[in-house]
């Protein structure tokens, strides 16, 4: 049983698996958006109905990947750009009372 990355493109991945070619879109499959060439070739398939990428902890269904109509949840999980951009992270708002009493 073996799942191999055949080809790579802007808009998703082709994936062999036994003897079918199976295109893998980023609309659909957002997790794989931003990984590496090298994390998307390291597909195993544990099982044959299962897929597997260790390096983006992503464990996949092949009939997800066959039928996504079957599969109406979609991540909509979207990095916050702002954060990441400044490399601050939000803190806690003290009150005017607060403030004082710290420089004291």
């Amino acid at each position: 049983m073996v799942a191999e990355v055949a080809s790579v493109s802007a808009n998703g991945f082709w994936l062999l698996v036994d003897e079918r070619e199976l295109f893998v879109p980023f609309k659909q499959f957002p997790w794989f958006r931003a990984a590496t060439i090298g994390q998307l070739l390291n597909v195993q398939r544990p099982h044959k109905h299962r897929l597997y990428w260790p390096d983006l902890d992503v464990d996949l269904t092949v009939d997800s990947i066959e039928h996504p109509e079957r599969y109406p949840l979609v991540s909509k999980a979207r990095p916050n750009i702002a954060l990441q951009r400044s490399g601050r992270t939000s803190r806690p708002v003290r009150s005017q009372a607060t403030r004082q009493a710290a420089r004291r």
